[in-house]
């Protein structure tokens, strides 16, 4: 079963997806499939930030969720200047 977070990432991942499916199915660039994504995924990012707050910094899972979060963004960076 998804908890409530578990779905919040899945409609960012979902939202950013769609953005880049939209750029390979039509003639937008993948630059603005991405933005339009991130645009969707904005209102989840609200949502979980500042209505529904995450867990206390002192719980373990944020340090987990903290470390996943940055070695994504290692990996997209690696990735982008490698192409």
């Amino acid at each position: 079963m998804l908890d409530y977070y578990d779905k919040i990432l899945v409609g960012i991942a979902g939202s950013l997806l769609g953005g880049v499916l939209l750029s390979l199915a039509t003639a937008i660039d993948s630059n603005t499939g991405v933005l339009l994504g991130a645009l969707l995924a904005t209102p989840f990012i609200y949502d979980a930030m500042f209505r529904n707050p995450p867990l206390p910094a002192t719980d373990p899972k944020v340090a987990a969720a903290a470390i996943v979060w940055h070695g994504i963004l290692f990996v997209l960076a690696v990735t982008a200047y490698m192409s």
